[in-house]
């Protein structure tokens, strides 16, 4: 898959989760941290982004998803 595109779409599904301005949005903000995502936030987007991208978010990898970039790697690999 071609990263602009998973960006824009990760984007989508985190601006339709958070009450954030969408240029808070880069590669390189942490979801919780810079985001403000809880773990309810977090569990709905990996929810969200399995339906989209039809595949299923290891339960080990949620754990090691910190960042929106994260997110963009894990969906290049696998989608």
């Amino acid at each position: 898959m071609e990263r602009t595109k998973a960006f824009e779409t990760v984007k989508k599904y985190i601006l339709a989760q958070l009450p954030i301005s969408e240029d808070r949005v880069v590669e390189s903000a942490a979801l919780i941290d810079d985001l403000g995502a809880d773990s309810a936030n977090l569990m709905m987007l990996v929810m969200d982004l399995e339906a989209e991208f039809n595949m299923t978010v290891d339960d080990e990898m949620i754990g090691t998803i910190r960042t929106v970039g994260d997110i963009v790697d894990y969906i290049e690999k696998k989608a």
